[in-house]
């Protein structure tokens, strides 16, 4: 299974995740979208917003259910929480009782809490998007800079054996 990194990383489930977290403990849409307002939010077809949520859907960030022949899909933002957690630990902020800090700041300096009862008493993660795309940029970052080093490791390695290979030819 993916980790929620992974997950994450990919633009078009921040996306869904965006508009799901829009709809969160809305008295209108009660929290819930169906896939068809999820396809008109995105501009993108119907078998790719349901690919992307069943993959949502599996590691927890989203959960659904049936009515008819409409699905429809609401956030939990519960899998964010370690992953919040971690994120807080390299801030150095702390509470007072030596855990991490369930506040996160604004780029103006303005303390934001990251986690608050909402609707129904569920938690709700306001800098989740937020915390995503950082998360799944830097995700990205890594894994590009290592299969870039690998890549001219490879190049480098391959130089060497046709220098080798030739030499071994005119002798």
């Amino acid at each position: 299974m993916a980790d929620i990194f992974s997950v994450v990383a990919d633009p078009t489930r921040r996306e869904l995740l965006g508009a799901l977290l829009a709809a969160y403990g809305s008295d209108v849409t009660g929290g819930e979208l169906s896939v068809g307002q999820l396809v008109e939010k995105l501009g993108v077809s119907q078998p790719t917003v349901s690919k992307h949520l069943r993959v949502l859907r599996d590691i927890g960030l989203v959960s659904s259910r049936e009515e008819g022949q409409h699905r429809y899909y609401r956030l939990d933002p519960e899998p964010l929480l370690p992953v919040e957690e971690w994120v807080l630990a390299f801030t150095g902020a702390m509470d007072a009782d030596g855990t991490p800090a369930t506040t996160a700041w604004t780029p103006d300096g303005q303390p934001v809490s990251v986690r608050r009862n909402g609707a129904a008493g569920k938690a709700t993660v306001e800098v989740g998007t937020e915390l995503g795309r950082v998360m799944a940029e830097a995700s990205y970052r890594a894994s590009a800079a290592l299969t870039g080093a690998q890549q001219g490791w490879e190049r480098v390695v391959d130089r060497g054996r046709k220098r080798f290979t030739r030499r071994g030819e005119d002798d």
